[in-house]
């Protein structure tokens, strides 16, 4: 394993080292005449052949920083064909940098193309021997690009990939297509190409450095923490969503402003909420049209206040210029997202300015213990997938695709050979074809395997595109006008519902007047009802991510915030720890039994999230058997109908038991998710299914390591208990 280099140095002036007709541009374009501190120190990494991963605010020139090396490169040494990739999450980030790109490179004659499925399909494509310098690509669009036997081989020339928002990768199974991809350029170009990644936060940097680098050759983590400079909070408190809009109003009245809110169907609701109360007001989410969305996007560039109520689609570096505020109406659930949202105000030498509209007084502890964590530089590490199943699957039948006919040794020396999948044994791969074969997704003749009529059936549309992606399809509707016009996209399940004909979309109202099931589209015309509704279907675990939750638990422990709070916020904030028993400590599982509504009942104070306490109770539920039911949030657990009189004695031993079982006894316990909740896992054994879930789906191993680590304490009806009142 090499260790990374951490660039701290100062570094002497790179701006006059520079090609000449860079510095033209940065002096003419943009009025430099010298470089940010991250810009010097990532030119002074990357110069040096190493792969980097630029870690800095919003705002903070990350994206220059990548770029100015890479072009300095190609102006000097005369490099011809397509030298850098630009890899994006988002359609729409590469948009928005598109016209930063072309900014440097059209001045210096560098050629920019974007290759996206939003892009005509004309327009996706170059002359022979035309390929431009820079290809700004997502990777579901590389893998189609890979595929282009006339147009692949111009991918020899590249010598670094960029990419954004890496953070926005490396947790899911697109981060693991990603890294397969990546390797795929390297025995294309038949050397390691350099990787330069960039993200504005990151809790563990050095291991998301390791990750994109594949420990390949040298790596250098380029770290520039945000400057020190006054933020203001502004909370509101209001139990009435009227009055709560009233606040929002009054807030962001005249202003540039961003309202962000943690879910699309919140998002429409709060549209519809304040139309015609704020002036150029739009909405922005991953649901609505990409015309929509820029419109939204280029809203902010109009004279005058504008607000755009969003999700977490404005958290990524989509440029929409100086905003006045950040409202953010309830707390988001990571403080990574919280600093995303924040760094979108206090440029230019203003203070970062953010308003907490929240419903209640849980929601202002939740609030200030992402500040605090935020103050403290304590932001959410990232853990990759552990039992990559889903994405080897789809490299199999990839290479199926793209060799008609293949033996199992074929497929093993080629695909275990990124390191994406080198935890998994040969022994492991063998299985799945062994299981395509006798499931049909795969045949034979004799040695040769080849792709089965189950594979063609599910996967073979539209010329086996579902191949060049692993996010899940199918699970919306296109909704669109008579005349073609795109509006955005409905949950499926909202869509057979059959409980609503009136729908609120992108801010209006609209009337579903034809279903075709079959090419999964909805037709829609405007409508003037009131009434309307939607909804879409959450994925994943939500609820606060464990480093809020553990936070929660300190002022809890403390019994105060440590941010200076005024008198109003700090009685709301006492309401709420009235309620907490005053004996927690700052760490451990609590038990208390109390007398409820409906007899006896245990309450376990956790604080480890959702996903932790979901587990937990699924495998107390098994323990305590019966009639014992028990219901979870991100920092408690209740159980109810377990026993009359030593309940909370009997809890207690069974999460001592439970903090012995094995990986084994556990997952006896769980019930499994449907094979349909990854893409390709429909083709998976049922052991590996199994893995597949109890790692990546339950994180077992994570919840075995914090039980077996974690005090397990009972408090009695000492005094000093204040129990939380009843639902």
């Amino acid at each position: 394993m090499r260790k990374a280099l951490r660039s701290t140095e100062n570094v002497s002036s790179v701006f006059s080292t520079l090609h000449e007709s860079l510095q033209q541009v940065l002096a003419q374009r943009l009025d430099w005449t010298e470089l940010r501190d991250v810009q010097e120190r990532t030119y002074s990494a990357v110069v040096r052949g190493n792969d980097v991963l630029v870690i800095a605010p919003t705002a903070g020139g990350k994206s220059e920083a990548a770029l100015i090396p890479v072009i300095d490169d190609i102006l000097k040494n005369g490099r011809m064909g397509v030298t850098c990739l630009y890899i994006s999450p988002l359609k729409a980030l590469i948009n928005d940098q598109e016209e930063r790109f072309r900014l440097f490179c059209t001045p210096t004659l560098l050629s920019v193309m974007k290759w996206h499925g939003d892009v005509p399909k004309g327009d996706r494509t170059w002359k022979v021997g035309e390929p431009p310098h820079f290809l700004m690509i997502t990777p579901e669009s590389l893998e189609v690009l890979l595929q282009e036997k006339k147009l692949s081989p111009d991918l020899r020339t590249v010598r670094t990939i960029i990419i954004d928002e890496l953070h926005a990768f490396v947790e899911s199974e697109r981060g693991v297509h990603l890294k397969v991809l990546l390797n795929r350029m390297d025995r294309i170009a038949q050397r390691p190409v350099q990787r330069i990644g960039l993200s504005a936060t990151a809790g563990n940097p050095e291991e998301v450095l390791e990750w994109l680098s594949d420990n390949r050759h040298s790596t250098e983590l380029v770290m520039v923490l945000p400057p020190s400079k006054e933020k203001q909070f502004l909370f509101i408190v209001e139990p009435e969503e009227s009055e709560r809009i009233d606040s929002l109003v009054r807030i962001v009245n005249q202003k540039k402003a961003l309202v962000f809110v943690n879910s699309r169907s919140v998002a429409e609701r709060l549209m519809k909420a304040s139309a015609g109360r704020i002036r150029n007001l739009h909405i922005h989410h991953s649901s609505l049209s990409a015309t929509t969305r820029k419109s939204s996007e280029e809203a902010f560039f109009s004279p005058g206040g504008a607000c755009i109520i969003c999700t977490s689609t404005l958290e990524l570096g989509i440029d929409i210029g100086d905003l006045d505020v950040v409202v953010q109406v309830g707390p988001p659930n990571s403080v990574s997202s919280f600093l995303q949202r924040m760094g979108r105000t206090g440029r230019r030498g203003k203070s970062a300015y953010v308003a907490w509209v929240l419903q209640n007084p849980c929601e202002l502890l939740c609030s200030l213990a992402i500040i605090e964590c935020a103050l403290r530089k304590e932001v959410e590490n990232l853990t990759p997938p552990k039992k990559p199943y889903n994405v080897l699957l789809q490299q199999i039948f990839l290479y199926l695709y793209n060799h008609s006919r293949a033996s199992r040794k074929q497929i093993a020396a080629s695909i275990l050979s990124y390191p994406a999948f080198q935890d998994i044994e040969p022994e492991i791969l063998d299985r799945i074809i062994s299981h395509l074969i006798t499931s049909d997704f795969a045949t034979t003749d004799g040695e040769i395997v080849m792709l089965g009529t189950e594979a063609e059936r599910v996967f073979g549309r539209s010329n086996w595109k579902d191949l060049y992606s692993v996010i899940s399809g199918g699970g919306e509707y296109r909704a669109m006008t008579p005349d073609g016009e795109i509006v955005g996209k409905l949950d499926a399940r909202f869509v057979n519902s059959k409980n609503s004909e009136e729908i609120s979309l992108g801010g209006r109202t609209w009337s579903m007047v034809k279903c075709d099931e079959g090419h999964n589209i909805v037709v829609v015309v405007p409508s003037g009802s009131d009434t309307s509704r939607i909804f879409w279907t959450s994925a994943g675990e939500s609820g606060f991510s464990p480093l809020v939750c553990q936070m929660v638990q300190r002022i809890c422990a403390r019994g105060e915030s440590a941010l200076p709070l005024g008198e109003h916020e700090q009685d709301v904030m006492q309401s709420v720890l009235a309620k907490i028993p005053e004996c927690l400590g700052e760490e451990g599982l609590y038990v208390i039994e109390k007398t409820g509504k409906r007899g006896l009942e245990v309450l376990i104070f956790s604080f480890s999230g959702s996903r932790f306490n979901r587990l937990l109770s699924l495998l107390l539920k098994d323990r305590l058997g019966g009639k014992a039911q028990v219901k979870y949030t991100d920092f408690s657990i209740k159980i109810i109908r377990a026993g009359k009189k030593g309940i909370g004695q009997r809890v207690l031993h069974v999460l001592k038991e439970i903090q012995k079982m094995e990986k084994d006894e556990i997952a006896a316990v769980l019930p499994m998710p449907q094979a349909e909740s990854w893409k390709f896992a429909r083709a998976l054994p049922a052991a590996l299914l199994s893995d597949l879930s109890l790692s990546d789906h339950y994180h077992v191993e994570e919840f075995m390591d914090v039980m077996k680590h974690v005090p397990v304490l009972i408090l009695d009806s000492d005094p000093c208990i204040h129990y939380p009142d009843e639902e």
